[in-house]
């Protein structure tokens, strides 16, 4: 049985989503294994505990294998895990969650639908009402600097506006949870940047919970409020570092000492890890 995408002209009568409630997210001992072709174990994640507030932004940060997007996967209902438990608030989460909002390393935007309709993917599929989020739209828009820019297609954009219309279709329903997968990891430095400073705007205006997963070290310490560690196979957390910076913050603090030093001391755990060398 195939499935089809609505039409991007027709309009449910289903309401929105009530997403009101306790927005902390909670992984509680959370753990995957898996078998190889071969039949052998591998533990892929050691149990691993943490918790995201309301408007706080925590960094998973570490090489490659360690687990990291495994671990944002299980936190999204998308990947069950070996052991352990994800909840927000009380609500356990076993599967995709209409309070969750993702964005992926691909902007994985559908090639046939405009900027408006990429953006309003998520409410056609579930059966939202259309006109409770065109205004949303709009606004997301123009915050990222794409006001005017409903009609064009994704073949007309840069990689850089891809990624912003697909971190606007993770925003537009206010999600109390926002979940990041190396969004950027594939841009140049200053797109990069300038999506860096985008993310915080949109983050500030509806304050969800943030879990933003990253290899580059600055990037980890700019965009958090604690950085989570991790260390190779068997994943797991070698230390959580705070980031005692004020918000808001723009990309002049990367030039300063403080800034420079914190940087310094999450690259010594990584390389106290053996994950990378000086």
């Amino acid at each position: 049985m195939s499935t089809q995408v609505p039409d991007a002209t027709a309009t449910s009568d289903l309401a929105s989503p009530d997403l009101t409630g306790d927005s902390t997210l909670h992984l509680t001992e959370i753990s995957k294994s898996f078998r190889t072709r071969t039949g052998e174990l591998v533990q892929a994640l050691s149990p691993v505990s943490l918790e995201v507030s309301p408007g706080e932004t925590v960094s998973i940060l570490g090489p490659s294998g360690c687990g990291k997007t495994t671990l944002l996967m299980i936190a999204a209902g998308l990947e069950r895990p070996t052991t352990g438990r994800v909840s927000l608030g009380n609500s356990e989460v076993v599967g995709p969650h209409p309070a969750l909002g993702i964005a992926f390393q691909r902007d994985c935007l559908l090639e046939w639908r405009n900027v408006r309709d990429n953006i309003l993917l998520q409410t056609d599929l579930r059966g939202w009402k259309r006109s409770h989020y065109l205004e949303q739209v709009a606004t997301l828009l123009a915050m990222v600097g794409l006001a005017g820019y409903e009609r064009q297609y994704p073949r007309e954009l840069s990689g850089g506006m891809r990624q912003r219309v697909a971190l606007c279709r993770a925003l537009v329903h206010e999600p109390r949870v926002l979940l990041l997968d190396e969004p950027f990891a594939a841009l140049d430095a200053l797109t990069r940047e300038r999506l860096n400073t985008d993310v915080a705007t949109l983050c500030a205006a509806w304050n969800p919970a943030v879990l933003f997963v990253t290899h580059d070290i600055d990037e980890a310490v700019f965009m958090a409020d604690r950085v989570v560690v991790m260390a190779s196979r068997p994943g797991r957390v070698m230390e959580i570092v705070d980031v005692p910076f004020p918000r808001p913050r723009d990309l002049s603090i990367r030039a300063e000492a403080r800034f420079t030093a914190l940087v310094a001391r999450v690259r010594k755990i990584l390389v106290s890890s053996g994950a990378y060398q000086l």
